[in-house]
């Protein structure tokens, strides 16, 4: 199943208000800026490596959530992963990370197409909260099997978007990610149901 680009993003555009300064895309900008912040300020602490999973488990849900439902985000769901399975989120990200690291020690591209293969392991975690870490690395690679191309061709299409972005000092880039992420929700959607 070939999923459009374009239908996609215009359905993320649509899922965020459609206005870049509205209230919609300005929470989920919010939700972009906290997310970045908390991770680049602890990443040099061992907390860091714990707070990605966690972290990443919220984030998921918060764009998962705009997938499904619209509307606006609550910003307090960034830390639902916190309250909800701390351990199996916490094993998670942090063997994701080591994974994709070890992947990429062998000339970088296994590594980048290990990261495609189970970059929905979040969204898995969303929907299946039973899984441990292993399920859902498996079950997002399942899913993603024949799409890992697509995903990142997916991820190039927003090059010009960055770009411009990333003229205002780089601030205009969290508007870009947030896109990104709700078309990226998006994906995950159109995978799930194909699968």
């Amino acid at each position: 199943m070939k999923l459009s680009r374009s239908e996609l993003k215009q359905q993320a555009r649509e899922q965020l208000g459609n206005q870049i300064f509205g209230e919609i895309w300005l929470f989920a900008v919010l939700v972009e800026l906290i997310y970045a912040t908390i991770i680049s300020v602890t990443s040099s602490f061992v907390i860091g490596i714990l707070a990605i999973g966690p972290l990443t488990y919220g984030y998921a849900k918060l764009y998962l959530k705009l997938a499904r439902e619209g509307g606006k985000m609550d910003i307090v769901g960034l830390f639902d992963g916190l309250k909800e399975d701390l351990s199996g989120n916490v094993l998670l990200g942090l063997l994701y990370t080591i994974f994709v690291a070890l992947w990429s020690l062998l000339f970088v591209i296994p590594g980048i197409i290990k990261a495609y293969a189970w970059s929905m392991a979040f969204y898995v975690k969303n929907d299946h909260p039973e899984f441990g870490w292993k399920q859902c690395l498996d079950e997002s690679a399942r899913i993603t099997k024949g799409h890992k191309w697509e995903l990142f061709v997916l991820d190039l299409s927003f090059i010009g978007w960055i770009f411009v972005g990333s003229l205002v000092f780089g601030v205009g880039t969290l508007w870009v990610s947030a896109y990104m992420n709700a078309t990226k929700a998006n994906y995950y959607e159109r995978l799930r149901d194909a699968a």
